[in-house]
Parts: structure tokens; sequence; C-alpha cells
């Protein structure tokens, strides 16, 4: 066991990895020391990518209408929640909606459909849509996510100049079946497997506040490292009406706070991504948590809203961070930053704002 949480930082900064017990003990630090946490975490951080965040921009592709049963999701079979349900977009529809997100400043666009996984054909408008957003945006990143791949499948969008592929573990092995009976955690773990094989950046994360236990959660992280994940996105449940898990409250801003220091401790040099539910969940102290994760959502997600746009940019500026890839990502501009204008704070509540803007609506998207 480690003397303290700065003791702990140096042993993983001179390459010596935490222990399944030890994160189990970084989980269960005290609100009283929870700074004293992200202290050390943010050592971390600062270590494998300065004070820099990296801003992706989402694109639901193709929402709802899903024949798998993962309790988690608004877009699952018989779901009840309101959400909006359409089929593919165009490839130049997908690409009129990533250029939004590449304006507000994301270097990586991920492209998603809902679904248990793609055709062959599905993958041929995948590959569309992403060779013209490389010939009109050749700088930026595309991470597909698109569900479980086929023999082949990986090896086509790798071709078509896809960068990441992103498939998420979720939640612990012992934990899956109690989320989801259509497909099994071998089944995400074999895709994840697949695109590394294709030459794909897997990008692999979770979702916590499934009623999972700490052990479990432990449990997901380890799994998460062993199967070197370049990128780790933490998602927080928000618990949509009409799904399983509606009124599943188990998370405080603090208890998310220490997730995300725990994950940078297991992952010290990946890219940690606060992911969904971040706004219902940390609330407050999202400015705090960019001091251990490196990696955000611009704007929106797949079927909720997330904050204006602006005030993400905004909260990235105020806490001292620049955008990977903006032109203030530079130590020397730094003196000489443009100090962002003031915000009015979105307050989403209880409750995930429904999207109802951007892809499949005819309204601006929240980029």
């Amino acid at each position: 066991m480690f003397k303290n949480f700065n003791d702990l930082a140096d042993r993983t900064l001179n390459g010596e990895p935490v222990t399944p017990e030890e994160a189990l003990q970084l989980l269960e630090t005290s609100d009283q020391d929870m700074l004293d946490l992200v202290a050390a975490a943010a050592r971390l951080r600062r270590e494998h990518f300065g004070m820099t965040v990296k801003v992706n921009y989402l694109v639901n592709l193709k929402s709802g209408l899903c024949a798998e049963d993962c309790g988690y999701c608004s877009q699952r079979l018989n779901s009840g929640a309101g959400i909006l349900k359409y089929s593919w977009l165009t490839p130049e529809q997908a690409v009129e909606q990533a250029q939004h997100g590449i304006k507000g400043g994301a270097s990586r666009v991920c492209l998603v459909a809902s679904g248990r996984g793609p055709s062959n054909r599905e993958v041929n408008t995948v590959t569309q849509t992403v060779e013209a957003l490389k010939e009109q945006h050749p700088g930026v990143e595309v991470c597909a996510c698109l569900g479980l791949l086929k023999d082949g499948q990986a090896e086509t969008l790798s071709d078509a100049g896809v960068d990441a592929y992103n498939h998420n573990l979720n939640t612990a092995e012992s934990n899956y079946e109690s989320i989801c009976s259509t497909h099994t955690y071998q089944d995400r773990v074999d895709t994840v497997e697949r695109a590394k094989g294709a030459g794909l950046s897997p990008c692999s994360g979770l979702i916590v506040g499934m009623r999972e236990t700490d052990e479990q959660l432990v449990e997901a992280l380890f799994a998460l490292r062993e199967l070197d994940s370049d990128s780790v996105p933490v998602n927080f449940l928000m618990p949509f009406e009409g799904t399983p898990l509606a009124g599943t409250w188990q998370l405080s801003p603090q208890k998310c706070l220490k997730i995300l220091a725990v994950v940078r401790f297991v992952c010290p040099d990946k890219e940690i991504r606060m992911a969904g539910g971040r706004e219902m969940h940390l609330r407050s102290l999202q400015p705090l948590a960019l001091h251990v994760v490196n990696s955000l959502f611009l704007g929106d997600y797949l079927t909720s809203e997330g904050q204006a746009a602006k005030a993400d940019l905004d909260m990235i500026a105020d806490a001292g961070f620049t955008v990977l890839g903006s032109a203030s990502d530079d130590a020397s501009n730094a003196d000489t930053a443009a100090v962002p204008e003031p915000y009015e704070k979105v307050d989403l509540g209880l409750e995930p704002a429904l999207r109802r803007r951007g892809a499949g609506t005819a309204v601006a998207p929240n980029a």
C-alpha cells in the first residue's frame, strides 16, 4: 500500500502501476481528502498531456431503432424515452453536422450509429462519409462507433481513413448480465480486439452509476488497462425515463471526481474523457475535473443535450487550459490569450434534457 497520494503518484511516474487494492483504496478517499487525491492525479495528467484539452464532437448517424436491450440506453429495444428517432444520415448531412463541431474546436469527430452492429452496406455508407469529411478537413481525426464488428469491417473502415474505433466495455464482466442480455461482455472485448488488429486506435470506456460496486468499478478499470485502450471515455449514467435504470441515482459530484482520479492513476498515460452525464453529475466540479481528465465532448450527446458549446470552451479557458490544436495551444501565447466573455450557466435539472437540435432535425446543432 502507499503512504500518501503523492507517494503513489511518484511511483506511477516511475513506471510502477497501481494495484487493484490501491485503486479501491483511492476510491474510498474521504471528501475531506478529495482535493489531495485530485492534486496527485493532476501530476500524472500534466506529465503526459500538459495543459491541453482534446475536444471531441459527436455526430449521431442513426438514432433509436435499436434491437439490443442495454438497460442504460435511451435507444434500447422498447425504450419509452421520448428521443429523436431517425434512420441513417446521408454522407452530406453527416459532414455538415461534423463541420459545426470542427469549427467549434473539435480535433476528433465521432461518428456513431445505434444498433447491434453494421451491415457491410452500412459500413460503406460510413466510409463515404469519412472520405468526404477527410477531403474537406484532412487534419481531423475520425472515430467510428457502430456496434459489434464482423470480420473484415474494421479493415474496411481503416482503409477509408478512420483513425479510431469506440466500443465501450461499459461495466465489469461480473456486472454485465445485469445490464444487457442480447450480447455478452466478451462480444464487446472481441470487437475492440478486431479494431486493434486492423490498426485502429482503440477507444473503450465505461458508464459509472449503474448499481455497480466499487470492486466492480475497479474490475472494469483494470480490464480497460489490460485491453490497452488509447482513449477511455468515462460516462456517468443518465437515468432516462422509459429505461430499466430510470430513477437510479448513486453518484455525487465528489464521487464522480474521485472516480476520474482513480481512472487517471490506473491509466496514467491514456486520453481520459469526461463524457455523457458530466453536466448532471459533476455539476460545478467540472472545471476541477479538467485537472484530471484531458478530453471532453463538445456540446450535445447522442440523445441528450449538453451544456452550451461556448460554455464548454469558456470553462476550458477559465480553468487555465488550452484546446489541443488551437492557436492558443502554445505556451508562448498564454499571456496574450483573450479573456473569455461571461456565459450563462445551463441548468439541466435532475432529468436528461432530450436532444431536439442538430442531426435529425432542422435546428442548428450545439457547437
